[in-house]
């Protein structure tokens, strides 16, 4: 097969991996750079062109995407299942997930246990906004933000209130969650694939930090997962419509809670904590189900 990655850099530990993954198994691997990319958009002849030339065809897509070129990256990836590329993860479930409020809201109307949540727009509505979710402590994230980046604890309401108003009156948009004592400081990134949790590791935050990130210095070790904490990954990606997720889950005294469902989880922490092949087991997943135009959305946006 000819499998493209999109990637903006090949050096990247992930990206090394999953060509080297590929190459392993038989298959021709490009990582293409989506920034680098562009489109001839017509219904007879769709194209991708990449540094000038046209794309051969492509039989299976790997959205490697940050999160600062989710528009037009998944305009991209959606340029090769028009192309009929089969993408690992849909352009559709990655920019549902990446929506963290709406993220969150398919969530908890399928019944997924979630860190109770607030958002709001008005400074008037700050006190009973804090109220909503159980008062200080308490953590405030940027919608927009990535790997633990504009995410604040706030351990007292006054602090509560002056980090809202302070984001509000940038104009930014913030959710408002309850802060989760009992998980320490750690969290669990399960790795769905398909419809099976393949890998688990435990991240700890460093001493005198909330945020357990490995970007920000968090630590990360094997950890055997409960049934719960299996179903609620398993059922988390399959809401978001994802084939490879990174489920990030708290313990909490109320069952394992989600914090977030990545799209492009970074395969080095938990290779390096599991032992495991997470690339090859990608790429087998991509030959068990790489057919022409095997998409569910079947190009609904």
């Amino acid at each position: 097969m000819k499998i493209a990655i999109l990637s903006r850099n090949k050096k990247l530990y992930s990206t090394r991996r999953l060509v080297e993954a590929s190459e392993q198994r038989g298959h021709e691997a490009m990582v293409v750079d989506v920034l680098r990319s562009y489109m001839n958009i017509a219904s007879s002849k769709p194209e991708v062109h990449f540094k000038v030339e046209n794309l051969p065809a492509i039989d299976a897509v790997i959205p490697r995407i940050g999160a600062s070129v989710t528009f037009y990256g998944t305009a991209v990836l959606r340029q090769f299942e028009m192309m009929g590329a089969f993408p690992l993860c849909e352009s559709v479930a990655i920019s549902r997930s990446r929506d963290k409020l709406r993220s969150l809201q398919l969530l908890s109307r399928k019944g997924v246990g979630l860190p109770n949540t607030g958002f709001a727009h008005n400074p008037d509505d700050i006190g009973d906004l804090i109220k909503m979710v159980g008062g200080a402590p308490l953590v405030i994230k940027l919608l927009e933000g990535t790997q633990g980046i504009g995410v604040v604890l706030a351990e007292t309401r006054k602090a509560a209130e002056s980090v809202i108003e302070a984001f509000m009156g940038l104009k930014a948009n913030i959710l408002v969650q309850e802060y989760i004592k009992e998980a320490g400081g750690a969290d669990i990134r399960c790795l769905v694939i398909g419809d099976k949790v393949v890998a688990a590791m435990k991240r700890q935050a460093q001493a005198g930090e909330f945020r357990s990130n490995l970007h920000r210095g968090g630590s990360a070790a094997l950890i055997k997962i409960t049934p719960a904490e299996r179903a609620t990954a398993i059922k988390a990606a399959k809401i978001m419509g994802l084939n490879v997720a990174g489920v990030d889950i708290l313990r909490s005294e109320r069952g394992p809670l989600v914090m977030e469902v990545n799209s492009s989880p970074g395969l080095e922490g938990i290779e390096a904590a599991t032992g495991k092949d997470i690339a090859g087991m990608i790429i087998e997943f991509i030959e068990k189900n790489a057919k022409p135009h095997n998409t569910r959305t079947k190009g609904k946006g």
